[in-house]
């Protein structure tokens, strides 16, 4: 009787023992054929991504993404096959990724508003832009942050999570820019005159576009002035050069007498035997 117990645990011992073998061999080969379809369809992804005219950055993003959780969900699958209980492991790994997670949340907050940025877009490589409080010309843009090349030259380099939270204006989206001069010419002056001479400076200039048409309007009448208010339409390429330029036509009309710039006159009072300038009170101010 003691010899057929001894005989019965020895087998019992040695099927456990292949079997636990087999469970070992099972999830190895899960493992190891599993990573390799796992690479196999994550660099599928990105290839459809690609082909979709997906962002290079985010395609790649997402391929290493999706290679991750399938690789996780491998290995758990591996582990219970081995005869690890799933219940604790996948426990340990929820606490592991919430710990992580707290760990890196400002960089999960660049990563999650870089992802994004590239999705929807507000500004692309090449524009000029006013983000996150700083303005120049965007040069890169990565998952966790974008450069940009201010107009001295300088780099900025902003987390993604501080331009997303704060207003984006794109000076290039549209392909079209509006420029706006303001003039105080005198009251004696010709205004539809001179407002005609502004107008026939833009129509002669090639940059500026008549669709919408450019204009000259009396913004308000001041004690020794008539403001005027200019406005024009360039491409986003055209629109300093061409606001200079204007500034530098009026400047010529104003040489030759055309158009008078009022300046305020000085009341000289002597005090002493030094002459102490000061302006006189406008008009409409006594």
């Amino acid at each position: 009787m003691h010899d057929f117990l001894e005989q019965l645990l020895g087998s019992t011992l040695s099927e456990g023992v292949i079997q636990a073998g087999l469970n070992l061999l099972v999830a190895l080969l899960i493992l190891l054929v599993g990573i390799w379809l796992a690479a196999r369809l994550a660099n599928f992804s990105q290839r459809a991504l690609q082909r979709a005219a997906v962002d290079v950055t985010l395609a790649g993003f997402l391929r290493n993404l999706i290679y991750g959780v399938l690789v996780a969900v491998l290995i758990v699958m591996a582990l219970t096959k081995a005869g690890v209980p799933s219940a604790p492991l996948v426990a340990a790994l929820g606490a592991g990724g919430l710990a992580i997670g707290l760990a890196l949340q400002g960089s999960l907050s660049n990563l999650a508003w870089g992802v994004l940025l590239v999705v929807f877009r507000p500004f692309r490589v090449g524009d000029y832009v006013s983000a996150g409080g700083t303005e120049g010309t965007v040069q890169s843009i990565n998952l966790m942050h974008t450069l940009l090349v201010l107009p001295d030259n300088r780099e900025a380099t902003l987390p993604n999570a501080k331009i997303g939270s704060d207003v984006i204006v794109n000076f290039n989206r549209r392909g079209t820019r509006r420029f706006e001069l303001k003039l105080g010419i005198g009251h004696r002056d010709d205004t539809d005159q001179v407002m005609a001479g502004i107008v026939r400076l833009l129509d002669a200039d090639g940059r500026a576009l008549k669709d919408p048409a450019p204009g000259v309007w009396i913004e308000s009448l001041a004690g020794q002035t008539v403001n005027l208010l200019v406005r024009g339409w360039t491409s986003s390429a055209d629109g300093w050069i061409t606001q200079t330029d204007l500034l530098r036509a009026i400047k010529r009309q104003i040489d030759a007498g055309q158009i008078s710039i009022p300046t305020a006159p000085l009341d000289v009072r002597l005090v002493g035997d030094k002459a102490v300038p000061a302006p006189l009170q406008d008009a409409g101010d006594t």
